[in-house]
């Protein structure tokens, strides 16, 4: 479903989002927005959405630096021979199948 769009030609906000915070983070997030130009809602959202796209791409993305880089990309264009058991395996699962 495409989001209706508002006059502002941004995706009208249809959905809430409620917290409780102490008076100590609401008065860093009201000067974190202040220092923005921001609203609260907009800082909030803003990023509450950056953070949850980081989370995401954390879990989804995988990063290898070094030696793991190596060990990856030998494994991917060396793959070892199927073991014996791997083979009985693929031998089940294509009779199972029909293939």
């Amino acid at each position: 479903m495409t989001p209706v769009a508002s006059s502002s030609g941004r995706p009208a906000r249809r959905e809430r989002l409620e917290a409780r915070i102490t008076p100590a983070q609401k008065r860093l997030i009201e000067r974190a927005a202040r220092l923005r130009g921001t609203s609260i809602t907009d800082f909030v959202v803003m990023s509450a959405q950056q953070a949850a796209t980081e989370a995401i791409q954390d879990f989804e993305v995988l990063t290898l630096r070094g030696r793991d880089q190596e060990i990856f990309v030998n494994a991917i264009l060396n793959p070892p021979e199927p073991s014996a058991a791997m083979k009985a395996a693929a031998a089940r699962y294509k009779q199972r199948m029909g293939l």
